[in-house]
């Protein structure tokens, strides 16, 4: 090995041989994280205020989620494609998220990332209906990849990308007139009843009760994308619970592995089972259901349930509300602990960002609204922990 490569350290590895995303990361290097603290290699400590964007929802290393990753991990690990052995931790994850939703949504198929269930559900959608149009959201964030790309609501993003898959219509969200165009060629529409990347912007209920009208009128699936506000972030188990509407199809994703990567398409049996036949095998993955994913997602969920979280989230979010009253913060959004803090322009936010780092509080921005700061703190934050959290975005505002 050449000389110079031996002397490279963790940093200059980073910028020289791991794939960049943008020309500005944050860049710290990670020892270790517990709790709702990471720590960098220098011992510095970083208040996670984001919760690795959304998905550390219980902290990071729960003891029980770390428990039950090392009791799996000493039977069995990766066997065969998804679907073909049975394996407790797949079955016993999936009995207990049917057990906890509606008995129309009682099948479950795992995959490893929110973007691969929005996938599976734009084929399943296609191949229930017989129809091509999949109809979206301005704005709505549903993945990266070329399919939940193109039913993503934002043109920065997908225009470098093209051709995307056709036959997508992008409607204005909480738009009632809009939803004309839902029609009998329409597949599926997709909506994420809170909308993460847009900045946080929540569907209007009686928006939501016309659009899922429409869908039965049309006899088009509604398919809820609650992979960034699911698993408790809003007071609720799934946001759709507060609106009184049950989906055809529930994707949930980021929070529900308990940090690591798993993520579920969960509707009726009648309809997955159309991923069976014509053609057979409809639908594969390799990795999908990772028996060890699926161990620390139970074990996740336990803890979620167990130790009542979702009951403490009005009440957290009562208090950074309360808390971040400042003339330079215009609008507080949001529902539970799913907020967005509304300044002026990027400049202010990305300034605010760093010297909120500097303090060691993590905080960041959102993808499709670049002047509003993210605000997701994982569910179990102490009361003295946003109380410090807001008293370095006041002092640093």
């Amino acid at each position: 090995m050449p000389k110079q490569i031996e002397l490279m350290t963790n940093r200059d590895i980073f910028f020289q041989h791991l794939a960049q995303t943008s020309n500005i990361p944050l860049a710290l290097d990670i020892d270790h994280a517990s709790g709702s603290y990471i720590f960098d290699t220098k011992g510095k400590k970083y208040l996670d205020f984001i919760s690795g964007i959304g998905v550390s929802n219980i902290g990071h290393c729960h003891p029980k989620v770390v428990k039950a990753i090392e009791f799996q991990s000493s039977k069995y690990l990766h066997t065969l494609v998804y679907g073909e052995f049975i394996q407790e931790p797949q079955t016993q994850l999936a009995l207990k998220l049917c057990k906890l939703l509606p008995p129309s949504l009682d099948n479950v198929y795992f995959l490893n990332s929110g973007a691969e269930a929005v996938e599976a559900a734009i084929k399943l959608s296609k191949r229930i209906t017989g129809r091509t149009e999949i109809v979206s959201f301005n704005n709505a964030y549903h993945g990266s990849t070329s399919g939940a790309l193109s039913i993503s609501g934002n043109e920065l993003y997908k225009n470098s990308f093209r051709p995307l898959i056709p036959s997508v219509r992008i409607l204005e969200f909480n738009n009632i007139k809009d939803l004309k165009n839902i029609s009998t060629s329409t597949a599926a529409v997709f909506i994420e009843p809170v909308q993460g990347e847009a900045g946080v912007r929540i569907a209007d209920p009686g928006f939501l009760q016309a659009l899922n009208e429409k869908c039965k009128l049309t006899s088009t699936l509604l398919v809820f994308d609650e992979i960034q506000c699911g698993m408790g972030r809003t007071g609720k188990l799934f946001a759709f619970e507060h609106y009184g509407i049950v989906p055809d199809i529930l994707l949930a994703g980021k929070a529900l592995g308990g940090g690591l990567p798993l993520s579920a398409m969960i509707c009726n049996k009648s309809l997955m089972d159309h991923f069976k036949t014509e053609p057979v095998l409809g639908h594969i993955t390799t990795f999908g259901g990772n028996p060890l994913c699926c161990a620390a997602a139970l074990a996740n969920l336990d803890v979620i349930l167990g130790e009542k979280l979702m009951d403490k989230v009005p009440e957290k979010e009562a208090l950074i509300r309360g808390l971040l009253q400042h003339p330079k913060i215009h609008e507080l959004r949001g529902k539970g602990l799913l907020l967005a803090m509304q300044l002026d322009n990027f400049d202010q936010l990305r300034k605010l960002i760093l010297k909120c780092l500097d303090r060691g509080l993590i905080l960041d921005w959102f993808l499709f609204d670049p002047t509003s700061v993210r605000i997701e703190p994982p569910l179990t934050i102490s009361k003295e922990e946003i109380e410090f959290a807001c008293e370095v975005i006041l002092e640093e505002i």
